[in-house]
């Protein structure tokens, strides 16, 4: 039913086109202003709707630039408060959204704050932080901040070339805006990548000539956690019919996973950023086991027992690795 729905709203998606391509016009000519700020910011983003990892890379970046006092600012999608919000110990996911708190909870002694104004929230940490550089969390479309560095990234299974607006696809930004980008990663890659399918791949993304592509995989630990010292290797799941609990744009690659890993399990599949209902939860909660993300086991933590998440970051080749790990620290 969906897919038909989006065909046939295929005329929205030529109006909502047109709307985009005429805010990023106004900004291209300068009717619109792009603000720059002394203070080294780095933009993780996309074109589409979601599903290609930014989280996971903003995560990344923290771990190459752990020796240095870097913040996230992020928009905080669906939180409960309102304006500028810089996380505290304290903290619940309704207060920051879930993906803030995800990172807010492994990563405590970063400051990571909330504001849907990019602009006031930069000016905020510069003001009571004072970090050496900020990471702006899902910023790619916001242009009226134009970030030191930009990071765009697309998926292996659906690069942005493939895709349409919304709502007949996935795209709530033109194509045409990678243009922008500093580096281009394509996310959720196989793990075997050969260097005809990365040249096909490099060739179907048509970046300028000073833009630099790399290709990440998604690495699953081979546990899950209770978010505490509890852990279960995922060998010893496999005589257990267990719950797979997802509230993320695709889990298409987790499920997979799994499956390869010779597991059983029912898949509960929910939207992006899902707000779980008690009667949603009353489906699954009688399971033995819950595995669900990172991202929906912030949400769902105190609500079910024996609820677990499966740990993903991103993996990239050595050249990959050091070329991006170069150009971050690059920036300090």
């Amino acid at each position: 039913m969906l897919p038909l729905l989006r065909k046939i709203a295929f005329p929205v998606s030529l109006v909502y086109a047109a709307v985009v391509y005429l805010r990023n016009y106004l900004y291209d000519v300068g009717m619109l202003s792009s603000k720059s700020y002394g203070i080294p910011t780095i933009c993780v983003g996309n074109l589409s709707v979601g599903g290609t990892g930014k989280t996971p890379m903003t995560e990344y970046i923290l771990r190459l630039l752990s020796n240095h006092r870097v913040a996230v600012l992020s928009r905080g999608y669906k939180r409960k408060s309102k304006g500028f919000y810089l996380a505290r110990p304290r903290n619940t996911v309704l207060e920051l959204g879930d993906e803030p708190y995800q990172i807010h909870q492994k990563f405590p002694e970063v400051p990571i704050a909330v504001d849907a104004d990019r602009r006031n929230g930069i000016e905020q940490l510069e003001r009571l932080v004072r970090p050496d550089m900020i990471v702006l969390d899902d910023a790619f479309q916001h242009r009226k901040v134009k970030p030191t560095f930009s990071i765009l990234l697309t998926t292996y299974q659906k690069p942005y070339r493939d895709d349409w607006y919304l709502p007949t696809g996935d795209l709530r930004d033109s194509k045409r805006e990678a243009k922008r980008a500093d580096v281009i990663i394509v996310t959720k890659c196989p793990d075997k990548l050969s260097e005809e399918d990365r040249m096909d791949m490099v060739a179907k993304l048509k970046p300028n000539t000073d833009q630099k592509v790399l290709f990440a995989a998604f690495a699953y630990k081979d546990v899950v956690s209770d978010g505490g010292q509890k852990k279960i290797p995922l060998s010893h799941l496999k005589n257990k019919k267990f719950a797979l609990v997802t509230g993320i744009a695709e889990p298409g690659p987790l499920v997979q996973f799994l499956k390869s890993q010779g597991l059983d399990f029912n898949h509960f599949k929910f939207g992006d950023h899902h707000p779980f209902t008690e009667r949603e939860i009353e489906g699954f909660k009688g399971s033995e086991l819950i595995v669900t993300t990172e991202k929906d086991f912030v949400r769902l933590q105190g609500k079910v027992e024996n609820l677990y998440y499966l740990e993903v970051a991103h993996s990239f080749s050595s050249e990959d690795e050091a070329y991006l790990a170069n150009a971050v620290r690059a920036l300090l």
